[in-house]
């Protein structure tokens, strides 16, 4: 098993969430919820990372990180 960072964000007009892989430039999904659009997500990556592979094309490893970090604002 192989585990890659998804970033998960409320889209900017407010209708769902988009999510995108980093280390997977191309491979995003789209919600309603933001469980929906992990669980998309999660569905797409194993079948971006087939494509990548169908085509030739090196799949990068998993390599980002997230960290939240608290400023004073």
């Amino acid at each position: 098993m192989t585990e890659y960072l998804a970033i998960i964000e409320p889209a900017e007009d407010g209708s769902g969430f988009g999510a995108y892989v980093p280390d997977l430039p191309g491979c995003v999904a789209t919600g309603q919820t933001r469980e929906e659009a992990k669980e998309r997500i999660a569905f797409s990556i194993p079948r971006h990372i087939a494509s990548l592979r169908a085509h030739g094309e090196t799949v990068p490893p998993p390599a980002a990180e997230a960290e939240r970090i608290t400023v004073a604002a």
